[in-house]
Order: C-alpha cells, then structure tokens, then sequence
C-alpha cells in the first residue's frame, strides 16, 4: 500500500514550484525508512476558535460529498501538525494572518465570527480571500488550499475512499473510453 512519504512525492510532482514550503520541506527531508512522529503537534498554534475556523473552512475546500471530507481524513489535524512540525514561523504567518482576516471579515460582513459562520458565508469568505480582495487574501488561500488538498489526498481516506488504489495497474489501453472511468487511480 502506499504511504503518506510516496504520496507527498506525488504532490511535490503536481503542485512543482509553487509548493508550499513546509509541505516541499516534509516531502524532501524525509530520510528514506523515517518515520514521521504521529503524536501531537509540538507547538499550541491555534487557538481554539483558528483551530474551529480552519476546520470549517478545509471542510469548505473537500466537502463531505459521495466520499469523505477534509474533516473525516483528518486533515485539519495533519495542517496543524504540519504548520507546528515542519514550518518556520514565516511560513506560519500568512497561514494566521489570513485566518484573522477572515475572522475580521466575517465579523464586517456578516456581524458574526468566523466560527459561526454559515458554509455559505464561508464558501464567500473564501473566495473573497481567492481573489485576493481581503489583505494577504490570495498568499492564505492558495497556501490552505494546497495544505487541504496534501493532506486530504496523502490520508487513507483520501487514497483508498476518493481514489482507487492499484499497485500496480492493469493493462495499457490507449482507446480506452472516458465514460468507463470512474475512480482516479492512484499507484
């Protein structure tokens, strides 16, 4: 089966250059048999409310659909152990500061903290910090992104549940019929 080292290759191969640096770090220092530490972060980044919002807004970007969330796969666990672990502080940075602007945000816009907001509120929140039209909106957006998309596709819920995991797959069919495709697969 695959692991979540083998994996983070592959998104180090998706995302290229624009990989986010503790994410590029997690995938190239990682000594070949080492084992990534799966207890708790070793720093208190968030606070309990950053902790709720990143939650909600990660469950924004991988919805519980036919397959599991972002919540299910753990990954606002894995965001949190990847910022506390294996990120500078700079790193850090736009990743705090975008969560307080969105907070701010929702606060103006909706009289409410980000927490409570509806998905809806927080579907526009989001897309409000895509287009970069809340400060550092654009840096925070693709940063999480990146970090809901790795871990989500890095967690056993991930492969095996959202894709199909083939060792080693079947035969080559170049004519093969785009209708007949149903599970990405990954190897």
């Amino acid at each position: 089966m695959m692991d979540r080292r083998q994996a983070l290759g592959g998104m180090v191969a998706m995302f290229g250059t624009a990989l986010f640096a503790p994410l590029a770090r997690a995938a190239g220092v990682i000594p070949p048999g080492a084992v990534i530490d799966q207890g708790a972060p070793r720093l208190q980044l968030f606070t309990p409310d950053q902790r709720a919002l990143m939650t909600a807004l990660s469950e924004r970007i991988l919805p519980t659909t036919d397959t599991p969330g972002a919540i299910e796969a753990g990954v606002p666990a894995y965001i949190e152990k990847l910022l506390a672990d294996w990120s500078f502080a700079e790193d850090r940075e736009p990743i705090l500061s975008g969560l307080a602007q969105i907070d701010a945000r929702c606060w103006q816009d909706y009289k409410v903290p980000g927490v409570k907001a509806s998905p809806e509120q927080h579907d526009a929140l989001l897309t409000l910090a895509m287009n970069d039209e809340i400060p550092g909106g654009e840096e925070f957006f693709e940063a999480f992104r990146q970090m809901v998309i790795v871990g989500y596709y890095t967690s056993e819920i991930g492969i095996t549940q959202e894709r199909e995991y083939l060792p080693v797959p079947g035969e080559y069919n170049g004519a093969f019929p785009y209708s007949q495709v149903n599970k990405v697969y990954s190897s």
